[in-house]
């Protein structure tokens, strides 16, 4: 298959590819069985059958994927009928190609096509999850820098911020911060943060600033009091994440954050000096 050919059928999927209103993407069983090379929907049926029971036995839900639908098409002389049909996410798409005859160049091709698509759309979720905890991680640093502020302007010192923090962690974990280090294997010159999962860092982003908040707001000006105000703070959202079934001590550690913002910066440097890789992955 030559390189105009490779261009052409790529065009032609793209081009018949329909998105939902809250942005899924999707194609018509009855569009895909014209592009896959398939004369006879009856034919197209028996591989879309084969993709149904590959997608259950991956542990998916067949219906989000192979959702039933009827639509309306022209029978001549402007008149119309409904017709059964099937929408079509990317996976299922993948599935129908994978099941289907690769001796046909269409699905030899939409093989490899919905595979790329679908590892494309699994970079981007990774990226974007990676980004939320760099930015998560960021805000804690900031609030953190703020309550220390606070406590240097209302009780004449910041040396009591560290053990302050430390009694917030015990109260959000039920164990201490170096406990959690050990269990976590962080460095001891390393904050516990940095590998903390995105959901603690926004537990504990909270709680600091609720502590930020009443602090101010009520005059604290002891240690004592700023202590008890962020244990009650990371008890209370510590009460929260237990009762969604979230236990924090529980939970694994995170890729150090350092590494993962290294690792994006340096993807955007390289997709600034060369453009065509944002197409390529």
């Amino acid at each position: 298959m030559d390189i105009s050919q490779i261009q052409t059928l790529t065009d032609t999927f793209e081009g018949h590819a329909q998105q939902t209103e809250t942005g899924v993407e999707y194609w018509l069983a009855r569009d895909l069985q014209q592009l896959l090379g398939y004369s006879k929907w009856e034919n197209f049926q028996t591989v879309v059958t084969k993709a149904r029971t590959a997608c259950e036995v991956s542990g998916h839900v067949v219906e989000n994927h192979f959702p039933d639908v009827r639509k309306m098409v022209r029978i001549g002389s402007g008149t119309e009928r409904e017709i059964d049909d099937i929408m079509l996410t990317r996976y299922a798409s993948y599935l129908i190609a994978q099941n289907g005859d690769p001796r046909k160049p269409e699905i030899a091709f939409a093989q490899t096509y919905f595979a790329i698509q679908t590892r494309r759309a699994e970079l981007i979720e990774q990226r974007l999850l990676e980004a939320e905890r760099v930015s998560a991680r960021k805000k804690l640093t900031s609030t953190e820098k703020e309550l220390s502020q606070l406590i240097f302007e209302q009780t004449g010192g910041n040396q009591d911020f560290a053990l302050i923090r430390s009694k917030g962690d015990h109260a959000l974990f039920g164990k201490s911060t170096q406990a959690m280090k050990a269990q976590w294997r962080v460095p001891d010159s390393r904050p516990l943060a940095d590998f903390a999962p995105t959901i603690i860092l926004k537990a504990k982003d909270f709680a600091t600033e609720i502590t930020i908040h009443n602090a101010r707001t009520h005059g604290m000006s002891s240690e004592p009091q700023i202590s008890r105000e962020h244990v009650t703070n990371n008890q209370a959202v510590r009460e929260t994440l237990l009762n969604r079934g979230i236990r924090p001590e529980s939970l694994p550690p995170a890729e150090d954050v350092k590494k993962v913002e290294r690792r994006l910066t340096a993807g955007e440097k390289q997709a600034l000096k060369n453009p065509d890789t944002l197409e390529g992955e």
